[in-house]
């Protein structure tokens, strides 16, 4: 036995069919409590004229490329036509197509009757190495008819996949998966799970989770069952099924390195203890952010009449038309304006963002003054590091420190989760009096740091050029159970920004904002590994409703990684043209940006010019808001800030310009 490969009595269900007490064994065998519960057997469908249809239509070269998506899917197949079509015809006629073969299943079932495969697609044989076997190596399916071998419920992907690619598809449908014969053992592991009585879940086929979410429906269960789910760890089999358990709304804790039983079962005993644990603070976690959610909800239903839901601002969010372009400047409060300098001439950079009634002040001032159409709350990305067990300062001349970085594994036993939400009271307070001081039809942006930016201050202890501590950890914790260290540091970080923007937005906060300003010196590559699951998971736990901005600057080839979902704006920078970046983003996409701060250093007309020049490339396209590449340098003239505002507010782009 591998070495630590032990359940350790824990209580383990599983729903395998075929092989179920070999699959009881090695549970039992590796420490485990088992628990196997066929979850379901194979029927043919008799008779099947679509079958016969589909085998007379391969004998008269109609269909071009039989795709086969499993051995026992083409047994059946034959099963079903053997009295009603001369079989060997129809072997001599499936030998002189294009077969292309899921895997070494249907290979083996094809040469048991004399034909060779044309083409076998590799693990992990989901639809998608199916695709790129076929562009791969140039399979010639455009202007062809593909007859698809089905198994279980079609798979919508391929189809549109092989569409796309020109073929016209014929799929065929040779078994259904029904309830095994005695359904009264998966009843009960069903009822033990919402009962919390099971702590993994091996999951073996994507269709035994079909069958699953049937019988919990049949027993009236689904929502006692999800939810209990949620506090289950499940290990699945591979791609495939982890595909199927994501579409089904279910979580995914582990795969193992290859699609086997006997991997399955001995590398979730290797992990099981760590991911149970793992999956009780996620647990919490879960409850922490459904708490805030809430009291957010609250709030919006409350406010669902306020004046700023139909701002300019909340409208373009939406990707409604508005009659001119809203504009809103980042770091639109700061040391450019003579009356910031003044407040902040009476106490430290973190004394003012602990004094609600100045951030709102300050605020409120810069709004007055530029004549913007949003204001964005005066605080800060770092403050929500304290709580998190960060020793935080502002140092005159080197800006921000974290006196004690995480450099090691070891370093991160002291990281702490935000348990507390209460701990940034003076942020929700602060939010809550901008939104009592600000007029009524001015929505009020909150904001967080994203958790790479977030996670390198962690790191790095202050500002960097290179990340080199941070990179260290990232790529060092690649291909570790859940991301290493790395995903520890952003679980906590990601955690907490949620639940402090979905705190921001019931004390009044109308829209979000995340700042990614370090996440530049990432590839696209980087990014999508080792930052997009938690952008995604952060994005899916803000209040539904509420406009999300993502703004994450210095490398335009991230651009498509930060769609988010429906209702995020995407925020761009002056390194690709406005148009350019937002064709990146998709048209459907609202999108924020995108003047170099720089220019605010030249003179009125020059602002005015480049300003129109930005907004002439995306005239008619609805869902703009115009701002800067980035925050106000603090060398801006205000004089040159309020030009920019009123260049927008006045641009006349034509008549079309009213369709923006």
């Amino acid at each position: 036995m591998p070495k630590n490969a032990d359940f350790a009595g824990l209580k383990i269900a599983a729903l395998e069919s075929r092989r179920a007490q070999d699959m009881e064994r090695l549970i039992t065998r590796h420490g485990g409590d088992a628990f196997v519960s066929p979850s379901m057997r194979e029927v043919p469908i008799e008779p099947n004229r679509p079958a016969i249809d589909f085998a007379y239509r391969v004998i008269t070269g109609e269909i071009s490329v039989v795709l086969l998506m499993t051995g026992v899917g083409f047994r059946f197949l034959m099963k079903s036509i053997e009295r009603h079509v001369d079989t060997q015809r129809f072997l001599d006629a499936l030998s002189d197509i294009t077969t292309i073969c899921r895997g070494p299943k249907p290979v083996a079932a094809l040469r048991e009757l004399g034909i060779k495969a044309t083409h076998k697609v590799g693990e992990p044989n989901t639809w998608r190495e199916i695709l790129q076997y076929i562009d791969a190596n140039q399979v010639p399916i455009n202007n062809q008819v593909i007859g698809l071998q089905e198994y279980g419920i079609s798979n919508a992907s391929l189809i549109a996949g092989l569409e796309v690619r020109g073929a016209s598809v014929e799929p065929v449908k040779v078994y259904g998966w029904e309830f095994p014969e005695d359904v009264q053992p998966l009843r009960d592991n069903l009822q033990a799970i919402v009962n919390q009585e099971r702590d993994v879940l091996l999951v073996t086929s994507a269709h035994q989770i079909v069958n699953l979410l049937r019988l919990a429906d049949d027993m009236g269960i689904e929502s006692e069952l999800r939810k209990g789910l949620s506090n289950t760890v499940i290990a699945s089999i591979g791609p495939t099924t982890s595909q199927m358990l994501r579409e089904s709304d279910l979580h995914v804790d582990m795969e193992p390195s290859h699609p086997k039983m006997g991997h399955l079962v001995v590398e979730s005993s290797q992990n099981a203890n760590r991911l149970v644990d793992s999956r009780k603070l996620a647990r919490l976690s879960t409850d922490l952010i459904k708490e805030s959610t809430a009291l957010a909800k609250a709030t919006i239903e409350m406010n669902a009449n306020h004046p700023a839901n139909d701002s300019l601002f909340i409208k373009a969010c939406r990707g409604e038309a508005t009659e001119r372009t809203p504009i809103w400047l980042m770091r639109q409060a700061g040391r450019y304006m003579a009356e910031y300098r003044e407040v902040r001439a009476k106490q430290s950079f973190l004394e003012l963002c602990y004094n609600p009634k100045l951030c709102s002040e300050v605020m409120c001032t810069a709004v007055d003054r530029l004549g913007v159409d949003a204001a964005i709350i005066f605080s800060d990305l770092l403050p929500l590091l304290e709580p998190l067990g960060f020793n935080l300062e502002f140092v005159a001349g080197d800006g921000p420190v974290i006196h004690n970085p995480v450099r090691s594994p070891e370093d991160l036993d002291r990281v702490k989760r935000l348990d507390d939400p209460g701990k940034l009271g003076f942020v929700y307070e602060t939010v809550a009096q901008t939104r009592k001081d600000m007029p009524d039809h001015i929505p009020v942006i909150g904001f967080s740091g994203s958790p790479f930016t977030l996670a390198s201050y962690c790191i790095e202890g202050g500002g960097s050029r290179v990340y080199m501590n941070t990179k260290k950890l990232m790529f060092q914790s690649a291909g570790l159970p859940d991301g290493g260290p790395w995903g520890a540091l952003m679980n906590v970080l990601s955690e907490a920004i949620t639940v402090y923007l979905n705190q921001q937005i019931a004390a009044g906060a109308q829209c979000v904002q995340l700042f990614d300003s370090w996440a530049g010196c990432l590839s696209p590559e980087e990014y999508t590994e080792f930052v997009l699951p938690w952008m995604n998971q952060i994005i899916a736990g803000i209040t539904p409703g509420v406009p999300v901005i993502n703004f994450a600057t210095g490398n335009p080839e991230l651009l498509p990684l930060l769609r988010g979902d429906i209702r995020t704006v995407v925020g761009i920078d002056w390194r690709i043209a406005l148009k350019d970046g937002w064709d990146r983003v998709g048209a459907g996409k609202s999108v924020q940006g995108n003047m170099d701060p720089a220019i605010l250093l030249t003179d009125p007309d020059q602002i005015r010019r480049r300003a129109h020049a930005i907004m002439d490339t995306v005239t008619g396209r609805k869902g703009h808001i115009f701002n800067l590449g980035h925050g106000v340098l603090k060398e801006t003239p205000v004089e040159n800030a309020i030009a920019l505002v009123e260049a927008v507010q006045q641009y006349d782009g034509g008549a079309s310009s009213t369709t923006r």
